[in-house]
């Protein structure tokens, strides 16, 4: 009878239920359940300034409601659409790690737990004091030769502990089957060069005065005797390492960032330093070395050789407190906040705790909260239609490639292969990081932290000798963003960027190919840009353009370099359009080639005209709708310095290159966003 009854049961679910049977509540909940997340369509209209003419500033047209009506979070430098859902994934990510805690001993789950509760315990920490950091300024102090200094440094890497000179393991870029070592500049406490050593910008000489009172006050808290003395000549001591490191924009030039040195020669190529020291304490044992910026490299080996050991403990000391500050008593927290967070990038208040617990847990354990992340927040039928999505943009960049014009035949073929090569990752890995041997302790806080980043360390440094593992992610599940990856031809969307107002899969097609299928475009697009062009279908650097092609590439690039670097964020600060160029590129090409993907989506269809609006017009405010965004004037400052990319709300002028903008929004000659159509650039 029981089964009998269980089978009924079972058919009844099978069965629709008849009209007669649907009860008003039952149709409410059903089309609540259809609903986009944002609007009737997926786009948010009521954040729209309709006063405003999209030919004139189509920012505002789509989200000037929006910007009126918002206000930067008093914990945050920045607020949009990029930041809303990283709030959500935060607020998710705390209910997994204060859940984790209850997970069974031992197990990954429990060790996030224990280091997140570790983090939360306020009480033990202000009873702690600066004891648990005692050990390390102890260590510090106790250098006594250039010999310990170096050898310092290099284990200092294992640590994730500040350098002059940054070491590492990542791919050959020239052959990348297998892994190499690098070096490259660094050991800077401020964002940029530029910070140290532009005078004619008051920001910057205002900043440097804060940060070396900054210093002092540190260093005063740690009970650190002559703090004002120190302070000033570890200023001065960051002014010379400064002045050795190329910019951003000549770094961004890969491969001139390419250069292997056999370590033997090191000491002639580059003096200062006993280099097989400095290696081998860093776990780099290899016969060569790839430096990223050879002249900052041997200025930095000399500062090293040169500048007295009290100055080098000093700067060592102070990093080493500034680095644990977080983790330390409120007076530390809340005197590293004021000058990160306020000074740098004008932030009022600090963050609740609780979200600090979750930056810590994603920094040092990301991979494994990812894992419970996505078993809870990522549907498999969102991955589907990203995975579709994905192809579709895939079959259009591939359309626009047959048809470039500017482009030889033998280069275009190559081209072609290249993007038939590519992989794509969605959402997760296929396969999670084993944290098996990571010691996680209750009440040992900043020995969980220092443990977890020698942990990841000797990760990286254990795959050396050892086949690429193809199927390993550079992003957390959790991440709001995106990656294009040149040397593995691959490109990746963690879980938390498929969501509105980049991706819902309940919103109109038009929206979602104007949002994360431009996204997607975009991070295609990467592997062809000024840089990314450099690589072949294997993923490795090497030249396949003819020489006119990279001539005639050229002429375009340098028109989108003027186009953005007109554009003035902050009074007498414009966008620099060389340090942007590959992500301006990518928007441009990322938008085209999104709208020849919506357009094939529609198979020779009309798309509907929805609450008044055009399929066209829709994919362009999709576009514009995931850009929102607004900046506190410090952050903005420090953004157009070290960022490759275009602050947010200036991006959705793009459209200003794409005929079908024009079509779509009337946009006439006398709109202040017009271009002629010979000034409009078309690259793709």
């Amino acid at each position: 009878m029981a089964a009998r009854a269980a089978l009924l049961a079972c058919t009844a679910a099978l069965m629709p239920l008849s009209p007669a049977l649907v009860t008003p509540a039952m149709a409410a909940a059903k089309a609540a359940a259809d609903r986009p997340e944002l609007g009737r369509f997926g786009f948010d209209a009521d954040g729209m300034d309709r006063a405003m003419r999209p030919g004139d500033d189509f920012y505002r047209f789509a989200n000037g409601g929006w910007d009126d009506r918002t206000q930067i979070p008093a914990d945050r430098s920045s607020w949009g659409g990029f930041a809303v859902l990283r709030d959500l994934s935060d607020q998710r990510t705390r209910e997994i790690v204060e859940g984790a805690a209850k997970a069974e001993p031992g197990t990954t789950a429990y060790k996030v737990g224990l280091l997140y509760q570790g983090f939360m315990d306020e009480a033990a920490i202000e009873a702690a004091g600066i004891a648990p950091l005692q050990p390390e300024l102890a260590r510090i102090a106790a250098l006594a030769s250039k010999t310990d200094l170096i050898r310092y440094l290099g284990d200092g890497m294992r640590a994730g502990k500040r350098s002059p000179i940054g070491l590492g393991v990542a791919q050959d870029l020239k052959d990348n089957s297998r892994y190499a070592a690098y070096a490259g500049q660094g050991g800077l406490g401020l964002p940029d060069r530029d910070y140290y050593l532009d005078d004619k910008n008051p920001k910057f000489v205002e900043t440097r005065r804060a940060y070396q009172a900054h210093i002092a006050r540190m260093l005063t808290l740690a009970g650190i005797a002559g703090a004002e003395q120190k302070a000033a000549a570890i200023v001065a001591l960051e002014t010379r390492i400064a002045a050795t490191h190329w910019t951003r924009a000549e770094s961004r030039q890969v491969e001139k960032r390419y250069n292997p040195m056999p370590v033997a020669e090191l000491g002639t190529r580059m003096p200062g330093i006993d280099w097989s020291l400095f290696l081998s304490s860093a776990g780099l044992d290899m016969p060569q070395l790839i430096v990223s910026q050879p002249s900052a490299i041997a200025g930095t080996a000399r500062l090293i050789a040169d500048e007295p050991l009290a100055v080098w403990q000093d700067y060592l000391t102070f990093h080493a407190i500034s680095r644990a500050a977080p983790m330390l008593p409120k007076a530390f927290v809340a005197e590293d906040f004021a000058f990160k967070g306020t000074v740098l990038a004008g932030t009022p208040q600090l963050k609740d705790r609780w979200k600090r617990g979750v930056d810590l847990a994603n920094a040092l354990m990301g991979e494994a909260v990812g894992e419970l992340y996505v078993a809870r927040y990522f549907p498999p039928e969102a991955k589907a239609k990203a995975e579709t999505l994905v192809k579709n943009l895939i079959a259009a960049f591939d359309v626009r490639l047959q048809r470039l014009e500017w482009m030889a035949p033998a280069t275009k073929a190559q081209a072609r292969e290249k993007l038939a090569a590519f992989t794509y990752k969605i959402g997760y890995p296929d396969k999670w990081r084993d944290y098996s041997t990571l010691e996680v302790r209750a009440g040992d806080l900043l020995g969980n932290a220092e443990r977890a980043a020698r942990f990841e360390y000797q990760r990286r440094l254990d795959k050396v000798g050892k086949p690429v593992d193809r199927t390993e992610w550079g992003m957390t599940p959790q991440t709001v963003n995106a990656y294009a990856s040149p040397v593995m031809n691959e490109i990746v969307f963690p879980a938390a960027i498929l969501q509105a107002p980049f991706f819902d899969p309940k919103a109109d097609d038009a929206v979602n190919y104007g949002g994360i299928g431009a996204v997607i475009g975009h991070e295609i697009s990467h592997h062809f840009d000024d840089q990314g062009r450099k690589f072949d279908k294997t993923g490795n650097l090497a030249e396949w353009w003819t020489a006119e092609d990279a001539t005639r590439f050229k002429g375009y690039t340098d028109r989108v370099v003027a186009q953005y670097g007109a554009y003035e964020p902050l009074p007498g600060r414009k966008v620099n359009g060389a340090l942007t160029l590959g992500e301006n590129i990518a928007d441009l090409a990322g938008l085209t080639v999104a709208y020849d993907a919506y357009q094939l989506s529609l198979g020779g269809r009309k798309a509907p005209v929805i609450d008044g609006f055009t399929g066209d017009q829709r994919f362009f405010l999709g576009w514009a709708q995931v850009w929102r965004s607004k900046y506190r004037e410090a952050q903005l400052l420090q953004q157009l310095t070290t960022d490759p990319h275009t602050p947010s709300h200036f991006r959705p002028y793009v459209v200003r290159n794409l005929d079908a903008w024009y079509k779509a929004f009337d946009v006439k000659p006398g709109d202040k966003g017009y271009l002629a159509p010979e000034a409009r650039i078309k690259v793709w």
